[in-house]
């Protein structure tokens, strides 16, 4: 294997027998001309992909798409059925927490066990155990049976073990999210400590904000099978529009004429909805209703979105805008819905103006448009362009922090200074 590649697999495949009844196995395992009682379930089908050393990969499926499956392969804990995997280096997992923890031992007691089963010495593990410590942070309790920890302790020992033991690469299921809020920052910031040290990690995750934050490549599993590949903005994108764009067909709209007709030709990152195609025209205009793609701080701007909805039979209509960094996590967010304006159905289009004043920080941004169904718990789209348009925010002087909001600032005294 090239020693630029810290995982390779080849034609990766897991079969498990499923049963329709218990004793179904043991007839299959006692017939004279072998015969089957049981299905096929391909837990993982033909799969094959390279990580480079370094590379830090989001993984995205839906539960039960094989992504669990796929990574207990790779760390060792399942046995592929066909293919390989080939690693190069230590790994440290982060699958089921505390997994391998035993419950009679105290923490202290576990932390050398699970370094001795991530193939660490007794030495080597000497070298690591107070850095352990002080991140799970858990006081006294390091010298007591695990069987003692509430759910929280346990999880924090755990992570601590793993992403403290310097792996070569990292494995991590869905794990950036336990403990309070003080202590998943510092995971977080511990995470991209090693990611900055060249440490390979592999990221699963159904939060897309954070895949697109930490990951620049990202892969998608869906039935065992490999869906797709390639950078993190753009798997995540059409996994996005699979999971809200599942069973939608797209609505052919019927031309219609007016005395002036706005569009915008849009290059987006991606673009679904049940009624794909009736957002017609989104513009960022100044405070002089000019196009412009460069505001200073506390500029007008204003957002103009124009949308055939005569198609849309449902009343529960609103225009959303949501203003993102490059990563894709949504910074500003606006809907007509959370202003109780009432989109009327009944016209041929609407047109929708959202005023903002600029408060971004330095950079460039992206303005994703939709129309929507708010009044679901998970929105139900009719049309959402993610890349509607593109902006910079620039800033005169110095500043720090993502957002630059006026505050008001009052400075009172007390006393006088002889002098």
């Amino acid at each position: 294997m090239n020693e630029n590649i810290a995982i390779k697999i080849e034609n990766l495949t897991k079969v498990y027998h499923l049963y329709d009844k218990p004793q179904d196995r043991l007839k299959e395992a006692l017939n004279p001309f072998k015969k089957s009682y049981h299905q096929d379930f391909f837990a993982m089908d033909n799969v094959s992909f390279e990580i480079k050393k370094g590379e830090t990969v989001g993984i995205l499926g839906r539960n039960g798409a094989g992504k669990s499956t796929l990574l207990k392969m790779i760390t060792g804990v399942l046995t592929p059925t066909v293919g390989s995997v080939q690693v190069n280096g230590k790994i440290a997992s982060l699958l089921e927490l505390g997994a391998g923890f035993n419950p009679e031992m105290t923490g202290l007691e576990n932390i050398y066990l699970n370094g001795t089963l991530m193939g660490f010495s007794r030495e080597e593990m000497d070298e690591k155990v107070e850095s352990i410590i002080n991140f799970a942070d858990i006081g006294e309790f390091i010298n007591q049976p695990a069987k003692m920890y509430s759910s929280g302790m346990y999880a924090r020992l755990a992570f601590a073990v793993s992403i403290n033991v310097e792996p070569d690469i990292l494995i991590v299921d869905e794990a950036l999210s336990v403990g309070d809020i003080k202590f998943q920052i510092k995971c977080i910031n511990k995470f991209q400590e090693l990611q900055s040290n060249g440490i390979t990690i592999l990221f699963v995750s159904h939060d897309i904000s954070m895949v697109r934050s930490f990951c620049n490549q990202s892969i998608w599993i869906d039935n065992g099978k490999l869906r797709q590949i390639g950078s993190a903005t753009e798997v995540t994108a059409s996994y996005n529009e699979f999971m809200y764009g599942e069973n939608i067909e797209t609505v052919k709209l019927d031309t219609i004429e007016t005395e002036e007709v706005l569009t915008t030709i849009f290059e987006p990152i991606n673009r679904w909805g049940e009624y794909k195609g009736i957002i017609e025209y989104v513009e960022i205009l100044n405070q002089y209703k000019k196009q412009q793609n460069t505001f200073k701080l506390n500029e007008t701007m204003y957002i103009k979105m124009i949308a055939n909805i005569s198609q849309i039979e449902s009343t529960h209509i609103s225009f959303a805008i949501s203003l993102k960094d490059k990563n894709g996590i949504d910074l500003i967010v606006s809907t007509t819905k959370d202003t109780d304006i009432d989109i009327d159905n009944k016209a041929e289009k609407a047109v929708v103006i959202f005023t903002i004043k600029n408060c971004l920080a330095v950079g460039e941004y992206i303005l994703v448009a939709a129309v929507e169904d708010r009044t679901l718990s998970t929105p139900h789209y009719y049309d959402y362009i993610e890349g509607a348009g593109y902006f910079k925010s620039e800033v005169d002087t110095l500043r720090f922090g993502l957002f630059h909001q006026k505050i008001e600032q009052e400075v009172n005294y007390i006393g006088v200074v002889n002098g």
